[in-house]
């Protein structure tokens, strides 16, 4: 067996099974689908954002310009409650789901939402003068809100599964045995975690979320790097190839880091940075719009080559994939050319993302492009989404279309090499069709 054979060999007996297994831990699947709760809060903020610091200089005196000047913390009212709380939303949905997964023992996961929420609202949001301080309920307290929605359904489950509560008489209804369960976890949360944070404070002057944000700060800087951007892409690229949703694998494990990239940009929009000169570069977007443009290896300019295929085969997946692929939907092209599992795409499967990538990161890097401020829907169309993420930046248009240069550039001679095996096969067919027709043709006198 030759070494790249080997290779592929390995990928889908070694690595595809052992990604399985990781995409569908509990934890990391609660996380996954905790960020899923709050993909609308944060694309409506986002949104609002993008309208309260419109791209143009602050002097500018067009209808919108002098609109945003004028209301912008009527604008940034919503923002403040959708996109600005968003560890509030993470935070229960990441003990609501992770409750759900242990449905044998924990009978309400909204109850566990719901703890979560408390328990971290409890050491993130001191009262001062009666009001509650909001600033680590956005983006800052998001690693906080995993440890307390990964904290508290597990001591539930921990607390049942060892007949450790009240026990109530089978008379009494099930919604108040329900809520009966919660009484010893929030006595335990009261006189562990509360006492905890207070501890942490008086020694260090830093509350909870601000503590573990210290602890954080250096893998935090250490993901709005090129390496760990291709990393992430890399790792995808191999697990969707080996027929893994690597996108949902990487997307739960990254998401903490790249919202607190996307954080520390808005924070610094509204502090008045230059756009161009935004703290972080590496945010969800980068990889939607800008290395991804029409799904998981950028496929939707090989879509186009498809279009004008001489193969059969391949002209009619780049008809059904062209609608999708222009929403970011590439499971048509992925599975029916197939790239999946076919050595002949692994390298541009790999490679384009990169390149795409890499040259994206140089046009942040290089101060030509205004910096990522938003997340659109995933499935807007990618010019779209990518302007709509750099606050409607031109450039960033500019960037998607020499992308796509890039990505045919890279996709096209392997493409013209499936075509040619394609080709030969169908050309083999219709000889043997014509050749049975011939066989069954009646002799005439």
């Amino acid at each position: 067996m030759s070494n790249q054979n080997k290779f592929f060999t390995f990928l889908e007996n070694v690595v595809a099974p052992i990604a399985g297994k990781v995409g569908a831990q509990r934890h990391i699947c609660a996380i996954r689908d905790a960020f899923v709760t709050a993909i609308p809060f944060i694309i409506v903020g986002s949104f609002l954002l993008v309208i309260a610091f419109p791209p143009f200089g602050e002097n500018a005196t067009n209808v919108w310009a002098t609109f945003a000047r004028d209301y912008r913390d009527e604008i940034l009212h919503p923002f403040n409650f959708t996109m600005g709380i968003m560890t509030l939303w993470i935070v229960t949905g990441l003990g609501y789901n992770l409750a759900k997964s242990y449905d044998k023992t924990i009978k309400s996961p909204l109850l566990a939402g719901v703890l979560s929420l408390s328990t971290f609202l409890m050491i993130s949001a001191p009262v001062t003068e009666g009001k509650l301080e909001m600033a680590y309920m956005g983006g800052a307290g998001i690693f906080t809100g995993l440890l307390v929605g990964i904290f508290v359904p597990e001591l539930m489950h921990f607390l049942k599964k060892h007949n450790i509560g009240f026990k109530l008489p089978t008379q009494v209804p099930e919604k108040v045995r329900e809520s009966f369960d919660l009484f010893i976890p929030i006595l335990i949360v009261i006189v562990t975690i509360y006492p905890l944070n207070l501890y942490v404070q008086s020694q260090t002057g830093f509350i909870i979320p601000q503590a573990i944000m210290e602890l954080f700060k250096p893998l935090v800087s250490a993901s709005d790097t090129l390496p760990a951007l291709l990393l992430v892409s890399f790792i995808a690229q191999v697990l969707w190839w080996a027929g893994v949703h690597g996108s949902l694998i990487t997307g739960g494990i990254i998401a903490p880091f790249v919202l607190a990239n996307l954080t520390t940009n808005q924070e610094a929009l509204a502090a008045g940075v230059e756009g161009t000169q935004l703290p972080a570069i590496f945010a969800q977007p980068m990889l939607d719009f800008f290395m991804m443009a029409g799904g998981s290896g950028a496929t939707f300019v090989l879509v186009l080559m498809f279009l004008r295929s001489k193969a059969a085969h391949l002209r009619a997946i780049g008809k059904m994939s062209l609608i999708p692929g222009m929403f970011n939907i590439n499971e048509p092209v992925s599975f029916g050319t197939p790239i999946v599992m076919n050595p002949t795409y692994f390298i541009p499967w790999i490679l384009v993302p990169q390149a795409c990538g890499i040259f994206t990161w140089a046009m942040f890097k290089l101060e030509l492009m205004h910096r990522i401020i938003a997340i659109p829907p995933w499935t807007a169309p990618t010019p779209l989404g990518a302007a709509w993420a750099t606050n409607w930046s031109v450039i960033a248009v500019v960037t998607v279309l020499v992308n796509y240069v890039i990505a045919t550039a890279i996709w096209y001679p392997f493409m013209k090499i499936h075509e040619k095996q394609l080709l030969e096969e169908e050309a083999k067919m219709a000889a043997a069709q014509q050749q049975a027709q011939s066989t069954t043709q009646p002799l005439t006198a």
